[in-house]
C-alpha cells in the first residue's frame, strides 16, 4: 500500500475514533479567505479522496467563469484535524483544486502555488527546506458597526479598554483603560484578555497548531498576538488560515469579535504580520555565517537583496488592501524603509539578535499584514529571495540607526515603499518575471489578481465619499 493510501486510512479511522459526525471540506480562495461545505461522516470514503468532489468555481473570488465554473477539490489527509470550536463533532480537512477535466492542479489554487515555490526552491539546489514564522496581530473589540450606502458611510468600533471610555459611564466604569501606544505588555487587571487569548492560545493547540506565546500588543483596545512557532512554507500557510479561524471562532464565544484588518484605529499602532525566514539544506541554515553581519552568510545578504529589490510589487501580495496603507505610512511605526538592520523595528528587513545560534538566524521581512493569502505572500517572498541569489544582487549597507528620525538629507537616500494600493499593483504588474520563474506563478493568476483588487477595492474606495471629507469641505 501506498504511503498516501495509508494515510487515507488513517485519517477515516480518526474520524471513526473522534466519533465524528460531519467532516467539512475547506479550500482557500485566491485571496486568502477559507471556503467551506460539510458532508455527513458516512461519505467520507477513500473514493471520495480518490474521486474528489465538486464544486462551482465561477462562485468563488478569482477563479471560473461561469462556462467553466465546474471545479474538483481533493483532500489532503495530512491536513485534518477535529475542529475544537464547533458545537457538533466535525472533523476539517483542506483541500487542493483541479481541473476536472484534464485532472491538473488549478493554476490559481494558492496552495499548489506554495508547493510550486517549494519545488522551484528545492530544484534550484539553493535550499531543500525553508521554515517560516508569523507574528499575525489582531484587535479584539467589544463591539463594532459599518454602512456603506449612495448616500451614507461611517464605522463605529468599541472597546472597554479603549482610552476614549475612560470617562464614559460603563455602570460602573472600573478605569484602567489603555492609552494609545501603551498597550505592550501590561498586565491584568489593564489587560483585560489575558483570559480570552489563553483560550484561544489553548483552541489552537488543540486544533495541533504549536504556539510559543500569547501577549497584548501596542494599541489600545485590544489589540492581541499570538506567535506560532515556526514550519514550512505550506503547513505555516495551513496553520495561518486555521490561526484567523479559530481566533475569531472564540471572540465570537467570549461575546467579543476579532479582526485582522491592519488599521481599524486611527493615530494608535496598527496590525502587521512580521515574517522569519531561514533556508536550510542538508541540515544546515544556509543564511548562517558566524562570522558575518549579525551572523548572515553571503547568501542570506543576497536573499535580503532579492527582497530589498522587489518589494515594491511584493507589497501588493503581502500588504493587499487599500486599508494596509493606513499602516505603511512613513514616519509613524510601521516599517517603509527598503533597507536591513540587525535589532532595528525601523528597517523592512530585521535581524533579530535574540539568540546567537545556527538555528535562530533568520530574516524578518516586516511589511506584511494579516490581510494576506498566506500561500501567494509567502511563496513570493521566496521567489524574491531565490532571485536575489541566483543574481547576487547586493543589498547595500547596513542601516543599524533610527531611520525615522534621520535628517531629511540624509531619508533622501533611503528608498521607500510606495504609499497604496494602487501603486503597488502597478509595481506587481510591471515586476513580476521573477514569480512566474518553474512555472510558480501563473500570469493568468496574476492578471486576475491586479483586476480584481483594482476594481473592487482600489476603485471602490477611490470613487466613494470619505466621511471626513464632510469635516474637511461641507462648509466649503
Amino acid at each position: 500500500m501506498s504511503a498516501k493510501g495509508s494515510a487515507i486510512k488513517e485519517v477515516i479511522k480518526v474520524a471513526e475514533e473522534a466519533k465524528a459526525q460531519v467532516v467539512d471540506i475547506r479550500f482557500t480562495d485566491l485571496f486568502g479567505t477559507w471556503q467551506h461545505f460539510s458532508i455527513p461522516v458516512n461519505e467520507f470514503t477513500e473514493e471520495l479522496f480518490k474521486n474528489g468532489i465538486g464544486f462551482d468555481g465561477s462562485s468563488i473570488r478569482g477563479f471560473q467563469q461561469i462556462h467553466e465554473s465546474d471545479m474538483l477539490l481533493l483532500p489532503d489527509p495530512s491536513t485534518t484535524f477535529m475542529d475544537p470550536v464547533l458545537d457538533i463533532s466535525t472533523l476539517a480537512i483542506i483541500c487542493d483544486i483541479y481541473d476536472p477535466v484534464t485532472l491538473e492542479p488549478y493554476s490559481r489554487d494558492p496552495r499548489y502555488v506554495a508547493r510550486k515555490a517549494n519545488n522551484y526552491m528545492q530544484q534550484s539546489g539553493i535550499a531543500d527546506l525553508s521554515y517560516w514564522g508569523p507574528e499575525a496581530e489582531f484587535f479584539i473589540f467589544d463591539d463594532v458597526r459599518y454602512e456603506s450606502t449612495p448616500y451614507s458611510s461611517y464605522y463605529a468600533i468599541d472597546s472597554r479598554e479603549g482610552w476614549w471610555n475612560s470617562g464614559e459611564d460603563l455602570g460602573p466604569n472600573p478605569g484602567g483603560q489603555i492609552q494609545a501606544k501603551r498597550g505592550y505588555f501590561p498586565v491584568p487587571p489593564v489587560d483585560t484578555l489575558q483570559d480570552v487569548r489563553s483560550d484561544m492560545m489553548l483552541t489552537l493547540q488543540a486544533a495541533g497548531i504549536p504556539v510559543e506565546a500569547h501577549h497584548h500588543e501596542v494599541a489600545s483596545a485590544g489589540q492581541s498576538e499570538i506567535d506560532l512557532r515556526y514550519d514550512t512554507l505550506v503547513n505555516t500557510s495551513d496553520n495561518l488560515l486555521k490561526y484567523k479561524y479559530l481566533v475569531r471562532m472564540v471572540a465570537r464565544r467570549h461575546g467579543l469579535t476579532a479582526t485582522f484588518m491592519p488599521k481599524p484605529l486611527f493615530e494608535d499602532n496598527g496590525s502587521g504580520m512580521h515574517l522569519h525566514t531561514s533556508l536550510w539544506k542538508n541540515g544546515k541554515n544556509v543564511f548562517y555565517d558566524k562570522s558575518g553581519y549579525a551572523q548572515l552568510s553571503e547568501t542570506a545578504l543576497y536573499y535580503i537583496g532579492g527582497l530589498l529589490k522587489h518589494a515594491p510589487a511584493l507589497l501588493a501580495l503581502a500588504a493587499p488592501t487599500t486599508n494596509s496603507y493606513r499602516r505603511l505610512v512613513p514616519g509613524f511605526e510601521a516599517p517603509v524603509n527598503l533597507a536591513y538592520s540587525k535589532r532595528n523595528r525601523s528597517a523592512i528587513c530585521r535581524l533579530p539578535t535574540f539568540s546567537k545560534s545556527e538555528k535562530a538566524t533568520r530574516v524578518e521581512f516586516r511589511a506584511p499584514d494579516p490581510t494576506c493569502n498566506p500561500y501567494l505572500a509567502c511563496a513570493a517572498l521566496l521567489m524574491a529571495g531565490l532571485d536575489g541569489i541566483e543574481n547576487q544582487i547586493d543589498p547595500g549597507e547596513p542601516m543599524d540607526k533610527d531611520l525615522y528620525d534621520l535628517p531629511p538629507e540624509e531619508l533622501a537616500n533611503v528608498p521607500q515603499v510606495p504609499g497604496t494600493l494602487a501603486e503597488v499593483l502597478d509595481e506587481l504588474e510591471n515586476n513580476h518575471d521573477f514569480l512566474l520563474k518553474g512555472d510558480v506563478f501563473t500570469p493568468d493568476l496574476i492578471e486576475t489578481y491586479i483586476g480584481y483588487k483594482r476594481e473592487n477595492e482600489v476603485d471602490a474606495v477611490r470613487l466613494r465619499t470619505h466621511p471626513h471629507e464632510f469635516s474637511l469641505y461641507f462648509d466649503s
